[in-house]
C-alpha cells in the first residue's frame, strides 16, 4: 500500500512539471529557398503568414543544410549526424534502393522527447527508408499519417493513414495541414505536452495543382528572376517555373496560418514553441540552373556531359541550396523581431530541441551539431560561425562533393571530379558567379590550402569514406 501511495504522490509531482514543458511544433518544408519568402524582399512571394510568424520569434538568416537533398538532410535532421556517417548520402531511391533506410536503433531526438513523456507524431513526408523496420514509428514518433518515400502527387496523395496506404482526396498541402489540426484539437495538454513534427511535401516540384486562391497573384505574372541576362538562360521556362514554385510555397503559407490560427483557438500558442525550416534550400535560374544540390540546367543548350556528370546535370553545393528558411517562435523567451546572423545547421536541431524541452542528451550519443539555444537568448559571444558540408550524388552524376564555408570564403571540393573545385569570396561575389580556384594569386591559394585542411579535418572527425579516395590520389 506504501508503494502504491508513494507512486501516487510521484505522479502528482511529475504533472505540473510536465505541464511546464513547452509544446514543440515543428514545420519542415520540401525544397523551399529562402528567397521565397515575402520578408526576404522578394517582389512576389505570397507569404503574409510566414513574415508573421518569422517576425514573432526570430529570423535565423545563416542556416544551412549540411547535404543539398533530401534523404540525407533528414537523416542529419534527426539524427545530428552527416549522412556519410550512416550510409544515406544522397536521396533514397525506392525502386532500386528499397533496402536503404535509417539504421535502426540510431538515437533521435523524437524517441528521446517520447521516453520524457512527450507525445509525438510525424505527419507528412519521412523520407528514411519504405521497409517497416525503417517506419517512423521505430524512431520515437507515436503518430504517423504521411508517406515513407521521397514524393507522391500535390493532389489526391496516396498516404498511409490508420497503418494502411490508400488515396486521400484533396490537395497534399491542405490534407497535411488539416491532420495537424486535427491531432492539435484530439490532444490532451494536461495529460502531456506534444512534438508534433509536419514535413509538408511543397514546394517541392510537381507543383501545380494548387488552391485558386494560391494561384490568384501568379495568373499571368511576369515575374522578376535573379539573372535573366545569364548567358543562354531559357527566360521563359525559369518564369513559368518561377510563378508554379511561388503558388505551391503559398499553399504551405495558407496552411500555416490555419494552424497558427488554431493554436490560439486552442490556447496553445503561448507554451508551443514553432520551430519553421526546410530540407535544403532552391536555385529557379540561379547560376543557370533549377533545383537543388543535384541540380539541372536551364539553358536553351546544355554544356557537354564529361565522364560522372551526365549532360543538363550541375551537382554543387551553392549557397541557394544548402541555405534553408529558419525561424523559431518561442513566447517569453525570444523578443518578437529578433533577427540571428550566426551560422546554424539542421544537425543543431537535436541538441536545440531537448535543451529547450529540459531534457539530457544521454552521454553515449554522438551528436555533430550544437544546441542553438545561447544563441536564440542572444548571448553566444563566442560562436564558431564557419560551416561543413558534405554531398556525394550517385543517382544521375556521380559526385563525392566536401565543402567548408567561413562568412568570407567557400571552397568546394569534389574528390571524384578534380576539375570541378571551387573557390567562392562571398564577401564580394555573394552570388558565386566568379570561380577563384584557378588563380595564381598567393593569398587566394593560401585561403585554398587552409580551408581544403578543414575539409580533410572534418572528414576525418567523421570517418568519412571519402578520404580513402584523397589518400590514394595522393599515392600516385
Amino acid at each position: 500500500m506504501r508503494a502504491i501511495l508513494f507512486c501516487a504522490a510521484l505522479l502528482s509531482f511529475l504533472r505540473p512539471a510536465m505541464a511546464d514543458q513547452p509544446n514543440i511544433l515543428f514545420i519542415f518544408t520540401d525544397d523551399q529557398a529562402p528567397w521565397a519568402l515575402g520578408l526576404s524582399g522578394h517582389p512576389h512571394a505570397a507569404t503574409p503568414n510566414l513574415d508573421k510568424l518569422f517576425q514573432e520569434g526570430a529570423y535565423l538568416v545563416n542556416s544551412f543544410t549540411v547535404t543539398p537533398v533530401c534523404s540525407p538532410s533528414r537523416t542529419s535532421l534527426i539524427s545530428s549526424r552527416y549522412g556519410t556517417e550512416l550510409g544515406i548520402t544522397d536521396w533514397i531511391k525506392p525502386q532500386n534502393e528499397g533496402d536503404l533506410g535509417l539504421e535502426p536503433g540510431t538515437p533521435t531526438w523524437p524517441a528521446l522527447l517520447k521516453q520524457a513523456g512527450y507525445k509525438t507524431a510525424l505527419i507528412g513526408k519521412w523520407h528514411l527508408g519504405t521497409l517497416d523496420k525503417y517506419h517512423p514509428t521505430q524512431f520515437g514518433y507515436e503518430y504517423f499519417m504521411g508517406f515513407r518515400g521521397g514524393g507522391t502527387s500535390p493532389k489526391d496523395p496516396t498516404l498511409e493513414v490508420d497503418g494502411n496506404e490508400q488515396v486521400v482526396h484533396g490537395l497534399t498541402t491542405d490534407i497535411l495541414g488539416d491532420e495537424t489540426i486535427r491531432y492539435l484539437r484530439l490532444h490532451d495538454p494536461d495529460k502531456a505536452p506534444f512534438a508534433v513534427s509536419l514535413h509538408f511535401r511543397a514546394p517541392h516540384a510537381r507543383w501545380l495543382p494548387v488552391r485558386d486562391a494560391d494561384w490568384a497573384p501568379f495568373d499571368g505574372l511576369d515575374p522578376k528572376i535573379p539573372n535573366p541576362d545569364y548567358p543562354l538562360l531559357d527566360v521563359p521556362r525559369v518564369k513559368r517555373m518561377t510563378n508554379e514554385y511561388l503558388a505551391s510555397t503559398a499553399g504551405v503559407d495558407r496552411n500555416v496560418g490555419r494552424i497558427l490560427e488554431e493554436l490560439d483557438l486552442l490556447g496553445l500558442a503561448e507554451n508551443t514553441i514553432v520551430i519553421y525550416s526546410s530540407d535544403h534550400g532552391y536555385n529557379m535560374g540561379h547560376n543557370g540552373i533549377w533545383h537543388k544540390g543535384n541540380g539541372h540546367w536551364v539553358l536553351t543548350k546544355n554544356p557537354p556531359a564529361t565522364g560522372n556528370i551526365p549532360q543538363g546535370q550541375r551537382p554543387n553545393m551553392y549557397d541557394h541550396s544548402i541555405r534553408v528558411p529558419t525561424a523559431v517562435r518561442w513566447p517569453g523567451t525570444i523578443d518578437p523581431g529578433t533577427v540571428i546572423d550566426e551560422t546554424t545547421s539542421n544537425l543543431d536541431w537535436f541538441p536545440t530541441i531537448l535543451e529547450m524541452a529540459g531534457v539530457e542528451i544521454p552521454g553515449n550519443v554522438t551528436i555533430r551539431g550544437r544546441s542553438i539555444v545561447p544563441v536564440l537568448k542572444e548571448n553566444a559571444a563566442d560562436w564558431n560561425n564557419d560551416f561543413y558540408a558534405e554531398y556525394s550524388t550517385h543517382h544521375q552524376s556521380h559526385t563525392h562533393m566536401r565543402m567548408y564555408r567561413t562568412p568570407r570564403w567557400k571552397l568546394v571540393r569534389d574528390f571524384l571530379n578534380r576539375d570541378r573545385d571551387e573557390l567562392y569570396d562571398l564577401r564580394n561575389d555573394p552570388a558565386e558567379s566568379n570561380n577563384l580556384i584557378d588563380s595564381e594569386d598567393p593569398q587566394l591559394q593560401k585561403v585554398v590550402a587552409e580551408l581544403h585542411d578543414k575539409i580533410v579535418e572534418r572528414m576525418e572527425a567523421v570517418n568519412d569514406p571519402v578520404l580513402k579516395t584523397i589518400r590514394v590520389a595522393a599515392e600516385n
